[in-house]
């Protein structure tokens, strides 16, 4: 299975000047949907992994965030781009979860899911915790240069990104770069050992 995580909040929807808490606040960046659909037509599984502390602040509720996903999803049908699943993670930094990015916790649960081995896989978001946490559960991170990273268009990367990770301009040019390395359709099976 060829999959992707995605960053929700500044890698495919513009940030919100605090929380998005409704629908209408949900708006698209410039071609991140477009970007997804191209990656659906290429094989891909896409799936969302997002740290929503506002859920768990009670700035919005469990309705208001299906509402939001509803539209994201629908939004996304009218270009040909669907999304595998959202995983969430509703607590704040204080709570000391296992599932809050920086931490590999929602990433992993992504991987227990779908039965894939998180290794090389491409995890791309906004921000360095995105990053950090797709190192820490072994996946490919990858930065777009939207969202909280915009600021650092042009300059190189802070020490708390981890070394390997590679910049793109938006989702969009994430996509050409994968879709140009020629990934194999399906990843090859692990040996069994002993066989």
């Amino acid at each position: 299975m060829k999959l992707v995580i995605l960053d929700r909040n500044g890698t495919i929807n513009a940030e919100g000047d605090e929380y998005i808490k409704s629908p209408e606040e949900w708006v698209p960046l410039p071609g991140a949907l477009e970007a997804i659909a191209r990656l659906n037509h290429a094989g891909f599984h896409v799936v969302v992994a997002a740290n929503l502390e506002g859920l768990g602040r009670g700035l919005y509720d469990v309705a208001s965030l299906n509402a939001i996903h509803t539209r994201m999803h629908k939004l996304l049908a009218t270009v040909g781009g669907r999304l595998d699943a959202v995983f969430f993670c509703p607590h704040s930094p204080d709570e000391a979860c296992s599932c809050r990015k920086p931490q590999p916790g929602l990433l992993e649960q992504i991987g227990e899911r779908y039965g894939v081995d998180l290794a090389g896989v491409p995890a791309v978001g906004d921000n360095a915790d995105d990053a950090q946490a797709a190192a820490a559960a072994g996946c490919e991170p990858h930065l777009v240069l939207t969202g909280r990273s915009a600021v650092l268009r042009g300059r190189p990367l802070p020490p708390e990104f981890p070394p390997q990770t590679r910049v793109h301009a938006d989702l969009a040019a994430f996509v050409d770069h994968l879709i140009s390395r020629g990934e194999p359709l399906e990843r090859a099976p692990r040996p069994v050992p002993g066989a």
